[in-house]
């Protein structure tokens, strides 16, 4: 029986979801097509119907995964609601669920082994998301910062407050995501050491945010 357009293309998205969430769940060699195509209710076959390769699955998936961490971060938010996201981030709800959260935290090691195109992909949705942190702390300080981040000087050269910005938005970032790994790594022999990591991190760059030249 021939599928609609409309019925591909929900087949095709219902394995990109499928394959975004289990490699999340498992990493990227824990995962086999057969057990993507099983998670979204299809057969074996019909995956290379609509991915030329494992690899192209594998890509996409991976980028798919991003629009977790950068939808959050859209919008136009106050600063409180910058320490709400680290308090999500860093919580035992998201370390307990890979599948649905932070490709980042899931799959870095992964992607750093699997070659320059997986790479690609990882450092695109990096990217987006430093600047969409960026802007967002931006935001919550306008003061010390100009709105259009973006923005260059006359001699190309990035603004000395949106330099300064950026530095925080990526060490808030990498420190979040981090602490994540070294979270999620703990959690199953030393539960009381992995919510001290989540803690201790809430605490310091939410410090960090309201008071940028502290260091604890």
């Amino acid at each position: 029986m021939k599928v609609s357009k409309a019925q591909a293309a929900e087949n095709r998205q219902g394995i990109l979801d499928a394959a975004a969430r289990l490699y999340r769940e498992r990493g990227l060699t824990g995962v086999g097509v057969a057990d993507i195509t099983r998670d979204a209710g299809l057969t074996h076959g019909g995956l290379y119907r609509h991915f030329e390769s494992k690899d192209a699955l594998v890509r996409e998936a991976c980028a798919r995964a991003f629009d977790w961490s950068i939808a959050p971060l859209d919008g136009h938010t106050p600063n409180a609601n910058v320490a709400d996201r680290i308090r999500s981030y860093l919580s035992p709800q998201h370390r307990d669920a890979p599948g649905s959260g932070c490709p980042a935290a899931a799959l870095a090691v992964d992607a750093a082994r699997a070659g320059p195109e997986l790479s690609e992909v990882f450092a695109a949705g990096i990217e987006r998301n430093i600047q969409r942190f960026t802007q967002l702390l931006v935001d919550a300080d306008p003061p010390t910062a100009p709105a259009d981040t973006g923005a260059a000087t006359e001699t190309g050269s990035t603004p000395p407050a949106a330099a300064a910005q950026r530095a925080r938005a990526i060490e808030v970032l990498a420190t979040m995501v981090g602490g994540l790994v070294l979270a999620r790594a703990t959690a199953a022999a030393q539960p009381a050491l992995s919510q001290e990591l989540l803690t201790t991190l809430q605490g310091q760059l939410i410090g960090l945010l309201e008071d940028p030249g502290r260091r604890g």
